[in-house]
């Protein structure tokens, strides 16, 4: 017969611990079963118990009521860890790693298309005198019906910066784990002068980058602070006499001269900067097909992001082992 403690509970310490341990299997299972496999269910389960097999069953009962969603909070952090690098291959040996998931890639997609209206119906607007831009408007229907697409292009760039500022960085992980990966820092200074070294033949090897060169970081703050200015400035001539009746017509006035060249600085830093990188550098011509699928091939991630891709590897090695 079992001996009972102060409390009346027995002391049966291995029939106890695996009744206790097939509860918070079968609690793990109906709570997250779909989301792990069998094994996981199991090693979550040791982890709990390990250590606790002479708790008395009240007081176990009680910890592994909170501490299941703690352990599986622990694993889905190690997973999107996993996932923010997104370790996901396609082919035979790993060649490919999805390195933009369709969150991002959907609002590239609406910023570039954004961008292009814009282009085709602000810039011949602000050169209206030329031949080429009296044909373009005319051809569309004229200038009101320009305007009224120009108008378009920035609801859909408004939409997405919106989008991408004030929900996905904030509020999703990934969103937060890129924007403190594309804050400049020390690093990118020295990557900057390793480069030109490099270039300049004083520098045996290319500077090694992680998941963003500073490259793409001026991209991304580029894009950042075109659309504070561009939507800003644009907004108050949307709303020109409301703007001048509270701003006066001299701040209007600044914010069609900053719009206007703000505007062919943004043209031309697509044409010449970013179409060169994604499109016209000979190793990816006709295009980098990253923003379409999201994926980069092994040889340009070890090429082009060392550092991200030895952090994944390391990453995979330490969940193999588990």
């Amino acid at each position: 017969m079992n001996e009972k403690n102060d409390n009346g509970i027995a002391d049966n310490g291995n029939e106890l611990r695996d009744k206790v341990r097939k509860q918070v299997i079968e609690e793990l299972r109906e709570k997250y079963g779909n989301g792990f496999k069998e094994e996981e269910v199991e090693k979550i389960a040791s982890d709990i118990l390990e250590g606790y097999a002479s708790i008395k069953e009240k007081a176990l009962l009680d910890y592994i009521k909170n501490q299941p969603a703690k352990e599986i909070a622990k694993m889905e952090r190690a997973k999107a860890d996993a996932a923010s690098h997104e370790m996901l291959a396609e082919k035979e040996g790993e060649d490919f790693f999805v390195r933009f998931g369709i969150n991002f890639r959907a609002q590239h997609m609406l910023l570039f298309s954004s961008c292009i209206i814009l282009i085709l119906t602000g810039m011949p607007e602000k050169f209206y005198y030329t031949g080429i831009a009296s044909f373009l408007i005319k051809l569309v229907g004229g200038m009101g019906t320009v305007t009224f697409i120009h108008r378009i292009g920035a609801v859909g760039l408004i939409a997405m910066f919106a989008y991408h500022v004030l929900i996905y960085t904030p509020f999703t992980r990934q969103g937060r784990k890129d924007f403190l990966e594309l804050l400049p820092g020390p690093k990118d200074i020295l990557d900057v002068i390793q480069m030109i070294k490099y270039f300049f033949g004083y520098a045996t090897e290319k500077p090694k980058f992680g998941r963003f060169s500073y490259i793409e970081k001026f991209d991304y703050w580029a894009v950042y602070w075109g659309c504070l200015v561009m939507i800003g400035s644009g907004f108050l001539m949307w709303v020109e006499v409301e703007s001048i009746n509270m701003f006066g017509k001299t701040i209007v006035d600044i914010c069609k001269e900053a719009h206007s060249d703000e505007g062919l600085l943004c043209t031309l830093a697509i044409l010449i900067w970013h179409f060169y990188n994604v499109h016209f550098n000979p190793k990816v011509f006709p295009m980098s097909w990253v923003w379409w699928n999201g994926k980069i091939s092994k040889e340009d991630m070890i090429e082009e992001h060392p550092l991200e891709y030895e952090m994944i590897m390391k990453d995979k090695k330490h969940h193999g082992k588990h």
